[in-house]
């Protein structure tokens, strides 16, 4: 296996190097966030000539560490290193450990040549649970697993074979040390147990574990559906479970959000240019731990493929809603849906997944939606064969799933 590089995240990092902020590494656990700080970042610091001295670094979650969870001892640790007036880089790993984390990092922001690091596996450091001075102070960086172009470099594999392997166990960094599916499945497996929903649990004080097993069940089950919780609410009291309010499953749904396990798209009227609350859809941060919790069945790749497109979307810092377009036919009205409606300043882009297009009435059923949306932006079919890219008779463009994901420009070819 060759040496997994992060050179995107890398580059975001350097760009916010001594501006002023707190950089904030957020993302799901094991996406690689510690590795992006250390070795990645620190290595990079040195290479650019900045001293060993003037890196300080603690990971919060290892046990030599645990005194500095106490915030006045994090605090004194951090400025007893300072020692001249040169700029100290201060990387802190798993920040959210700490006991009122927010007063120590707005403490590090007075001293003017620090310039500090710090990443964390929930959402509560951009949410209004955080004080309202460390507000606007924060710059957040996403950090995702690895994504297909990722995974492929460092698997140094056929990419028709890592594609097959990418669609099973996903990307985080550590399945590509483990050499048999055997040990893939049963890593993703425990991991998933283990370490995201004991985490959500003892964080939240879940007393339903029942519901919370049954909630993620049902998503990663139906990953791409259109659901929401009142639905939900109401397949769980008709069935073995019982007493399953509403409220629960809003509460249980936000803090699989607020782990980053999930992500929830909204649906948008691109005709009416309005956000429609209900129902949304939900995809998996990492494709292999969600076929983990279904223990490797249910392996439909259209659905697996739509979610990998959307988490390669989010990768490339796009905004992405679901798309409905209102249309009328035979005194009806009819709402038709786009996959992906991706917005990036004064960019944006209709994107449609699928399998194939190999029959002339497939094609047709996939431009239908886009051609009833009356404006100039791109409109791109996705789809898994490995064709070169062309042009549909309407002008649609279409394009391999391989080549979408390999080219970080892919979607202006």
């Amino acid at each position: 296996m060759k040496e997994i590089k992060r050179d995107s995240y890398l580059e975001l990092l350097i760009n916010r190097k001594e501006n002023g902020l707190i950089k904030i590494i957020t993302g799901i656990r094991r996406c690689g966030k510690s590795y992006l700080l250390n070795p990645i970042f620190k290595n990079h610091l040195i290479s650019s000539g900045i001293e060993e001295n003037h890196i300080i670094k603690l990971d919060l979650d290892e046990l030599e560490n645990s005194k500095y969870l106490d915030p006045y001892k994090l605090n004194e640790y951090v400025k007893s290193r300072i020692i001249d007036n040169k700029t100290h880089y201060v990387l802190l790993d798993e920040i959210q450990k700490v006991e009122n984390f927010e007063a120590v990092l707005n403490g590090f922001l007075h001293v003017k040549n620090l310039d500090v690091y710090v990443t964390g596996s929930n959402s509560k450091f951009l949410s209004s649970d955080i004080i309202t001075e460390f507000r606007g102070r924060g710059d957040e960086i996403r950090v995702y697993p690895l994504s297909f172009r990722e995974f492929y470099e460092a698997r140094g594999i056929a990419r028709e074979d890592a594609w097959k392997e990418y669609l099973i166990y996903g990307g985080l960094p550590l399945t590509l040390n483990l050499k048999s599916d055997e040990q893939k499945s049963k890593y993703l497996t425990e991991l998933f147990d283990a370490t995201y929903i004991k985490d959500i649990i003892e964080r939240n004080n879940v007393g339903r574990k029942d519901i919370l097993d049954a909630l993620i069940n049902l998503l990663a089950s139906s990953i791409g559906s259109l659901t929401n919780p009142t639905k939900i609410a109401n397949t769980f009291n008709s069935n073995a479970i019982k007493d399953v309010s509403v409220n629960t499953i809003n509460t249980y749904i936000d803090y699989l959000l607020d782990s980053f396990l999930l992500e929830k798209v909204e649906r948008y009227d691109v005709k009416g240019k309005k956000y429609i609350s209900t129902p949304s859809k939900y995809y998996f941060a990492d494709i292999g731990l969600r076929n983990a919790r279904l223990n490797f069945r249910q392996q439909e790749e259209n659905h697996i493929m739509e979610n990998i497109i959307y988490n390669e979307l989010l990768k490339r810092g796009y905004n992405v809603d679901v798309g409905i377009i209102e249309v009328r036919e035979k005194e009806k009205r009819k709402q038709l849906e786009v996959d992906f409606v991706c917005n990036l300043g004064s960019k944006r882009y209709y994107i449609q997944s699928s399998l194939n297009l190999d029959t002339r009435e497939k094609t047709i059923q996939e431009e239908r939606p886009l051609m009833n949306i009356n404006d100039n932006f791109k409109k791109i079919i996705i789809v898994k064969d490995n064709i070169k890219p062309w042009i549909t008779e309407e002008g649609i463009n279409v394009i391999g799933i391989l080549d979408f994901l390999l080219n970080e420009n892919s979607l202006d070819i």
